[in-house]
């Protein structure tokens, strides 16, 4: 008898184990499928940029590299994380980005630069051009208390976030709207958060895509963080459903 149970208790911590390691490998799978190694990349990077955690911040932007991100391209995130996450991350992230490739430039380690971002004509209206990106980005011109509240926000997010950062060229609005959920949930930023998953489904990103990237952020960064984003892109989900 006591063989019995001990066999049968046996079979069902094996079955548990086996379980376990197949969903794994299915979120795994799926993640694989529907967000290819560098776009990936771009979640760990923003999300330990935004946290502050620079040893795995450091893992993370060797990790870019070695799935074939550009220099500039990595660069250009950790620019853009300024805007939210604050200055203090952002130079951090940076002074870390340059220290890792001085350390692979003494072991032989050639990285691509890549392009820079092309220059706008001189004749360009920053302003026209950021507004423009600020819709294309939310799905519709902007508009709220907020920005009568305070004029000045508004003219922030236009001329300088949508106008000077997002004009530039090196990532494309789906990159960049990808950094930024990673980012806001690791701060962590649950309605901004909200926000911008919507705008990830916007710009282009499908839903499996995001429930790929809540995937990625857990086995990556942390399952507090990835709960946040697939609560909130449940309710994203669930809010699109309603108005559709």
């Amino acid at each position: 008898m006591l063989l019995k149970s001990l066999i049968t208790f046996l079979g069902i911590c094996f079955t548990a184990t086996i379980g376990s390691a197949g969903m794994a490998h299915a979120q795994s799978s799926l993640s694989e499928s529907v967000l290819n190694a560098r776009q990936q990349s771009i979640i760990p990077i923003a999300a330990f940029t935004a946290n502050g955690n620079v040893e795995k911040l450091k893992a993370a932007l060797a990790e870019g590299l070695q799935n074939g991100m550009t220099v500039n391209q990595i660069r250009e995130i950790l620019v853009q994380m300024y805007a939210y996450t604050g200055f203090p991350r952002s130079l951090t992230s940076l002074n870390t980005f340059i220290a890792l490739l001085d350390e692979r430039k003494a072991q032989g380690l050639e990285d691509e630069m890549g392009r820079d971002a092309t220059p706008l004509p001189d004749t360009a209206n920053i302003r026209e051009i950021g507004t423009a990106n600020q819709t294309a980005v939310i799905g519709r011109p902007a508009s709220g208390r907020v920005y009568e509240f305070a004029p000045v926000i508004d003219t922030f997010l236009k001329e300088h976030l949508f106008g000077d950062i997002f004009s530039r060229d090196v990532l494309s609005f789906q990159e960049r709207e990808l950094a930024t959920v990673s980012a806001l949930a690791s701060l962590p930023a649950e309605t901004q958060l909200r926000s911008h998953l919507n705008c990830c489904l916007v710009v282009g990103w499908s839903e499996e895509q995001m429930k790929a990237f809540v995937s990625v952020l857990e086995a990556k960064v942390g399952k507090a963080e990835a709960e946040l984003a697939e609560k909130a892109l449940n309710a994203v989900l669930q809010s699109r459903a309603q108005t559709t």
